[in-house]
């Protein structure tokens, strides 16, 4: 099976899976390329690529960009050298001998994979035993209408099934998607990109598929960290709001008003506080005053994701 498929990671003080993440693309039965943009690592990560890996092509990023801003300029080499496929891959990563190659079969085989916008293969965790978490939560949200658990408990999975979120760790995207789609948001710099883009791929009606017929590994932070402090507690608590409030604003398959919103907003922060629920409602004005002078900003970046060909992208 030949294609011409490209692996794009963004690192960032990778040491810890490097060995592992590159050593598995180097073996796989499907030939790849890989692309590398490196945010600032500090760990020693460049030279460890460069003197071990040489057959990847290594771009230095002056500056930290971010995870979708690193992934553009990656996407953007690729697309340039003729890329059909972009492999998006975490760098807490690794795959499997045949992983791409059963992967590119599904895609190939599926009967309507022009409605392909992300394949997504099974996330296994670390230790190669168990899916990983964040992957099994997106499963069972999928599960009622998907059957999903039932046939991999019966052991009789369909080639695809659909779905409504899956994180940026393994994406498979198709040219079409990059031409259609484009790349990530910049606004966004880590976190919640993943969610936006999947948004998009929506919009433009394509869809998000995985697949049981290949696995990979994603090496992911637990879901809950029990150790937080108080203050990481309200931090975390104030980042998840003001992040899914983003995605919602940048959101095209939903109407966004830059008034109604802030109108929304407030009267959230007054109603938690009628119901006594002052914690709440001081996150809640802390979110806003942040989101507040970035309206114009939200309306302006949906403009672009709805319009523009291969959005935030200079191809």
């Amino acid at each position: 099976m030949k294609a011409n498929f490209f692996v794009i990671i963004a690192t960032y003080n990778a040491m810890k899976w490097a060995e592992r993440c590159f050593g598995s693309l180097r073996r796989s039965s499907l030939p790849v390329k890989i692309i590398v943009v490196d945010n600032g690592s500090t760990d020693g990560t460049q030279d460890f690529i460069k003197n071990n890996f040489p057959e990847v092509e290594f771009i230095q990023s002056e500056e930290n960009l971010g995870f979708g801003k690193a992934n553009n300029i990656g996407i953007e080499k690729a697309y340039r050298q003729g890329a059909e496929f972009f492999y998006l891959m975490n760098q807490d990563a690794w795959i499997f001998e045949d992983s791409f190659e059963k992967l590119l079969e599904v895609y190939e085989n599926h009967p309507h994979k022009e409605e392909i916008g992300i394949l997504s293969p099974m996330h296994l965790d670390g230790s190669e035993l168990r899916l990983d978490p964040h992957f099994e939560m997106y499963l069972a949200r999928e599960s009622t209408s998907t059957r999903v658990l039932s046939d991999l408990f019966f052991n009789r999975p369909e080639n695809t099934y659909p779905s409504k979120f899956i994180n940026a760790a393994h994406w498979l995207l198709p040219k079409t998607t990059i031409e259609n789609v484009g790349g990530f948001n910049p606004y966004f710099f880590h976190g919640a990109e993943d969610h936006d883009y999947v948004n998009r791929v929506h919009f433009h009606g394509l869809k998000v598929f995985f697949t049981t017929h290949s696995k990979v590994v994603h090496d992911a932070r637990p879901l809950i960290d029990e150790s937080r402090s108080a203050e990481k507690i309200r931090k975390d608590t104030a980042d998840g709001l003001r992040l899914r409030t983003e995605t919602r604003y940048l959101d095209p398959n939903f109407s966004f008003d830059i008034n109604t919103a802030k109108k929304e907003f407030r009267n959230d922060v007054i109603k938690l506080l009628l119901k006594g629920k002052r914690y709440e409602s001081d996150i809640y004005a802390e979110v806003y005053k942040k989101l507040r002078p970035q309206m114009n900003k939200f309306a302006k970046l949906r403009k672009i994701s709805e319009t523009d060909p291969h959005a935030f992208l200079k191809l």
